[in-house]
C-alpha cells in the first residue's frame, strides 16, 4: 500500500475561504489514508513575485491551515502551479515508488488541475476526491470534475475510500 499517496494541495490561509466547506471531509480522507498505511502528503505554494499579496513566503497566509489534520512531515513547497514542479516532493514520490494518487486541495481549477494534468501525463493513477476540493468560484467545480475525468483521473468522494 505503500506506493499510494494522499495529497493536500494549498489548504493555506490565503486561500479560498471556501476550504471551510470540504475541511472535514480532507481530515477523514487523512485518518484513511493514515489508517491505510497511505502517505500523506502537504503541498504548500508560495509567490516569490514581486507585488504579490497573497501566499507570501514567511507569513502567516502561507502557512496551512490551523483545522487541516498534520499527520507528516512530508511537506512540501512549490512555487508554480504543478506539484510536481517541487523537486523535493518529485524526489519524495520517486524514493518512495509512488504511482497512485488520491488528490484533495484548495483552487480546482489552478493547482489542483496543473497537478493532476501533469500527473496523468506522466501515466500515474489520480483519483480526485470531488468532495475534498473548492476552488475561489464554486460554480466551475462541476467543469473541473468533467475536466478531470476527460484527463483520465477517477472521481470519488471521501465516503467511497471506506468501502
Amino acid at each position: 500500500m505503500q506506493q499510494q499517496a494522499l495529497v493536500v494541495i494549498d489548504i493555506q490561509n490565503d486561500i479560498t475561504k471556501n476550504y471551510k466547506a470540504i475541511i472535514d471531509n480532507i481530515n477523514t480522507s487523512i485518518d484513511w489514508a493514515v489508517a491505510k498505511g497511505l502517505h500523506v502528503v502537504y503541498i504548500r505554494h508560495e509567490n516569490l513575485s514581486a507585488g504579490t499579496r497573497t501566499f507570501k513566503t514567511g507569513t502567516r497566509g502561507a502557512e496551512l491551515v490551523p483545522d487541516l489534520k498534520i499527520v507528516s512531515d512530508h511537506v512540501f513547497t512549490k512555487y508554480k502551479g504543478n506539484a510536481l514542479t517541487s523537486e523535493a516532493f518529485a524526489t519524495f514520490i520517486e524514493q518512495h515508488g509512488i504511482d497512485t494518487f488520491y488528490i484533495t486541495g484548495g483552487d480546482a481549477t489552478a493547482c489542483v488541475k496543473s497537478t493532476c494534468y501533469n500527473l496523468r501525463k506522466s501515466d500515474y493513477t489520480v483519483s480526485v476526491l470531488s468532495d475534498c476540493i473548492t476552488s475561489y468560484d464554486l460554480k466551475k467545480i462541476d467543469d473541473m470534475i468533467a475536466y478531470y475525468e476527460g484527463k483520465g483521473c477517477t472521481i470519488i468522494q471521501s465516503e467511497d475510500l471506506s468501502a
